[in-house]
C-alpha cells in the first residue's frame, strides 16, 4: 500500500485506496452481516488500508455503527471519513435532512455516537440541498472544526461552481478550508473529466466514486 496526503491543504495522510462502507450491514434490506465486514475490513487493513468512508445515511446508520466498532481496537491508526445530509433513518423528517447548520450538527453529534469516537477526521457534505446558503454551510464547518468536531471538510456530488464558489468564500472569510470533492466516476460516467478537473485541483483531492443518488439529481 502507498500513501500520500490528503491533498496540498492538509498534512492529513491516507492509503491510496479507501474502503467504502455502505454495504456495511443490512438495513436497506442488503448487505455485509458484522462477519463479513469484519472480513472486508481485516483484508483492507492488512493490506495496509488507513482510510474508511461512510455516511449517516448507509444502511440507515448501521454502516457507521460497524465501522466504528470495526476500528475501535486502533482509532488513531485509522482516517475515518463520513458524510451528512441525507438523514439516518428511512424517510427522514425535513428537521433532519438537508445542510442547515441545525442538521449539520445534530447529524455529527449522531455519528460521533454511532461510530463510538469523539472526532471525525473528514466530514463530507453528502448532497447540496438547493437551499442552504453556501455562508451557513461553510461557517458550520468551521465551527465544528474550531471545537475538534471534525479534522477537515469536504463537499460531496456538488457541483463545480458550487464547489469553487464554497473555495472562493472560506478563503476569504479565513473560515476551515474545503479540502476535497468527492463525486461520481466510473467507467461510463466520465462528466468529471470535463467540469470537475480544475476544481479539483482547487480544493486539492478528488475523490472520484461511484455513488449515485437519482432522487437527488437534477
Amino acid at each position: 500500500m502507498r500513501y500520500a496526503t490528503f491533498g496540498h491543504r492538509t498534512g492529513l495522510r491516507v492509503s491510496e485506496y479507501a474502503l467504502g462502507t455502505a454495504n456495511f450491514g443490512t438495513g436497506w434490506g442488503a448487505g455485509a452481516e458484522p462477519d463479513e465486514a469484519r472480513r472486508i475490513f481485516d483484508r483492507f487493513a492488512e493490506a495496509g488500508g488507513t482510510f474508511l468512508d461512510s455516511a449517516d445515511g448507509y444502511q440507515f446508520g448501521e454502516s457507521e455503527e460497524l465501522t466504528g466498532k470495526l476500528i475501535s481496537a486502533d482509532r488513531d491508526h485509522f482516517v475515518l471519513a463520513t458524510k451528512f445530509a441525507l438523514g439516518a433513518t428511512p424517510q427522514a423528517d425535513i428537521s433532519k435532512t438537508g445542510n442547515s447548520r441545525k442538521n449539520m450538527v445534530a447529524s455529527v453529534e449522531a455519528s460521533l455516537k454511532r461510530l463510538g469516537t469523539d472526532h471525525i477526521d473528514l466530514l463530507w457534505v453528502h448532497f447540496p440541498d438547493e437551499l442552504t446558503p453556501m455562508e451557513e454551510l461553510l461557517r458550520g464547518l468551521d465551527d465544528l472544526v474550531s471545537a475538534g468536531k471534525i479534522h477537515h471538510a469536504a463537499l460531496s456530488n456538488f457541483p463545480a461552481w458550487r464547489v469553487s464558489r464554497a473555495v472562493t468564500l472560506a478563503d476569504l472569510r479565513n473560515w476551515a478550508p474545503i479540502v476535497g470533492i468527492q463525486h461520481e466516476y466510473s467507467l461510463i460516467e466520465r462528466t468529471a473529466d470535463t467540469r470537475h478537473a480544475a476544481a479539483g485541483q482547487t480544493v486539492s483531492h478528488r475523490c472520484p466514486g461511484s455513488e449515485r443518488h437519482p432522487a437527488l439529481e437534477a
